[in-house]
């Protein structure tokens, strides 16, 4: 009778010293992490087989103790699910000293003890609800009482990742939010119940798939506030000349030039951007959250609405000071190149300052910044794209105005990000 040694001593009638003795000692291998299973022999020749299985005369062997050791890995994965705000609880069919044990390898709390499969069973659904945050370990339990604690977490509006090998773990895995297979010596139906299989049984493992999955929403998020940020200037320019009487700013080929700074920005610099050192010490995002957030759009607005009137304060300056329509549209559209890639710069991160961001690799970001100057300088100084472009030659003077208009609106960002994370 496998992890029930108590069934087999029953089993062979012993006194009592003899199978309390024995009992302790199956404790003491099972609070080692140890499984222990009962073994005993019968001979039995008689031809009709008795009513009940107490009526065969057995004679007690010994125990035996298999260990089934933790990773390596584990107890590091379990403490970076607690600085991440995830709740890890184990559910196993095991003894509960064996339970115990191996819970207190892996670093699971257990100040409230092990709640096992008989006490779950006696329990109301109310006061298992009530009881569930203060226990992590639940032992001896069977497959149908899995799947009543993944419904009553659910009940309680928690967030649910099951993971298990064996068939009697596929109705828990289905119920779940998450279920995630052991794809090494998971059988066919654990595999089938799931969403994701393990390809490494390695509960570690789970906790990198956190970690990835909240980098790539993350820079998901800064994708989109970008996005949402420098199109604001963009339409801007574009309209507001139509309303005040200006010649055009930007035509499609201004709008094209960005759109090559844009998508790449999007597609690349925020998609290869590492990981924020506190990632793993955040709380996790309510269920209820998206990725365009209310938060997320009103500070875009903002970063947004500051370019767009720097940019137009250059345009209304250099055209009603006489410097002509070619050199304000060129003063212009070189200060938004600059703010776009100041844009990019500070979106990189919604959390750490200016100088922990440039010191943050990310190569793909310098090789758009560097492309972008060096097409810019040649719409200033090729004359065929100057006269595309529809510009004048610029200054010395006239680019330190772009360049000053370009660290302004970077402090501009960086103060709105600021604001935002307080």
């Amino acid at each position: 009778s496998k992890g029930a040694p108590e069934a087999i001593l029953d089993l062979c009638h012993l006194p009592p010293a003899d199978n309390s003795m024995l009992l302790a000692e199956a404790a003491k291998l099972a609070s080692g992490g140890l499984r222990v299973l009962g073994v005993a022999k019968c001979n039995f020749n008689a031809h009709d087989l008795p009513a009940s299985q107490h009526d065969f005369p057995f004679r007690f062997l010994g125990f035996a103790a298999l260990a089934d050791p933790l990773r390596p890995s584990v107890p590091a994965a379990i403490e970076e699910c607690r600085e991440a705000g995830i709740r890890v609880v184990m559910i196993t069919g095991d003894h509960a000293s064996t339970a115990k044990s191996i819970a207190r390898q892996a670093g699971l709390p257990d100040g409230s003890g092990v709640m096992t499969g008989s006490e779950l069973a006696q329990l109301a659904p109310e006061a298992l609800q009530a009881r569930l945050p203060n226990i992590s370990v639940f032992a001896r339990v069977v497959p149908q009482q899995k799947l009543l604690l993944v419904e009553a977490l659910k009940a309680r509006g928690e967030i649910v990742a099951m993971t298990g090998d064996g068939v009697n773990d596929a109705p828990a895995l289905k119920a779940a939010h998450i279920g995630i297979a052991m794809g090494e010596r998971g059988t066919d139906v654990a595999r089938e119940a799931s969403d994701v299989v393990l390809l490494d049984d390695d509960f570690a493992s789970i906790v990198k798939g956190v970690r990835m999955g909240r980098r790539v929403f993350e820079n998901l998020r800064k994708a989109v506030g970008y996005i949402i940020s420098i199109h604001v200037p963009l339409a801007g320019l574009t309209f507001l000349p139509v309303v005040f009487g200006w010649p055009s700013i930007l035509g499609p080929v201004h709008i094209a030039f960005l759109e090559l700074i844009i998508d790449p920005a999007c597609s690349i610099v925020f998609e290869a951007e590492e990981e924020e050192s506190d990632l793993m010490h955040r709380p996790p995002r309510a269920a209820s959250d998206r990725l365009f957030e209310s938060r997320l759009v009103r500070t875009s607005l903002l970063s947004g609405m500051g370019a767009l009137l720097i940019l137009l304060a250059i345009f209304s300056v250099a055209f009603y000071r006489g410097q002509g329509e070619a050199d304000a549209r060129a003063l212009t559209f070189t200060s938004f190149v600059l703010i776009n890639l100041a844009l990019i710069l500070t979106n990189r991160s919604r959390s750490r300052n200016l100088w922990e961001t440039v010191r943050t690799p990310n190569a793909a970001m310098w090789w758009i910044i560097c492309g972008a100057l060096v097409f810019l300088a040649v719409t200033w100084y090729v004359p065929s794209v100057t006269a595309l472009f529809r510009f004048s030659t610029l200054h010395r003077h006239d680019v330190v105005l772009c360049l000053a208009a370009g660290l302004a609106a970077l402090a501009w960002f960086e103060a709105v990000k600021r604001f935002a994370r307080h």
